[in-house]
């Protein structure tokens, strides 16, 4: 596999051919993704913004997930996850949305959600978000690696 400031640097070539801005809408990488992705020099030519939603007050706030959602499915769930996309999308200027709600542990998982588990959504303007669910193995550290990975590969596909 690729590591992950390769992906990242073929992220912004495909960006960078398409036109296309991105926004991050994080939790659970805590801001990895968009510090991933303006390690590569030039990013700031297809990369708008990151939100770092790690609270449930900020993803309700920020990126306009509703209490209803965090109420029937959680805050890690793939509704969860693509009412952060479309939020994303709304307060950016980006046309690509990725995020990320997860479980990075050790502690603070949940029934039919354990540590490593982690819904990952993309949404391009104007359709409707993509939605992934991961089961991650490791400690913190790991699931988080894992996920800045997966996201990443994620905003390549959907570009392409």
């Amino acid at each position: 596999m690729d590591s992950v400031a390769e992906l990242t640097k073929r992220l912004g070539e495909v960006a960078r051919s398409q036109g296309a801005l991105i926004v991050t809408a994080e939790s659970c990488t805590a801001g990895g993704i968009a510090a991933a992705i303006t390690d590569v020099a030039g990013s700031s030519a297809w990369f708008d913004c990151g939100f770092v939603t790690y609270s449930v007050e900020a993803k309700k706030t920020m990126l306009g997930v509703s209490q209803q959602t965090v109420e029937q499915y959680g805050v890690v769930s793939k509704e969860c996850a693509s009412e952060m996309t479309a939020g994303a999308l709304t307060h950016s200027r980006a046309d690509v949305a990725v995020a990320v709600t997860g479980i990075a542990g050790p502690g603070g998982e949940e029934p039919g959600k354990p540590v490593g588990t982690v819904f990952i959504a993309w949404q391009r303007r104007g359709a409707g978000a993509l939605v992934e669910r991961f089961q991650f193995s490791g400690d913190r550290s790991s699931v988080r690696a894992q996920t800045v990975e997966a996201a990443i590969l994620g905003l390549i596909k959907i570009l392409l």
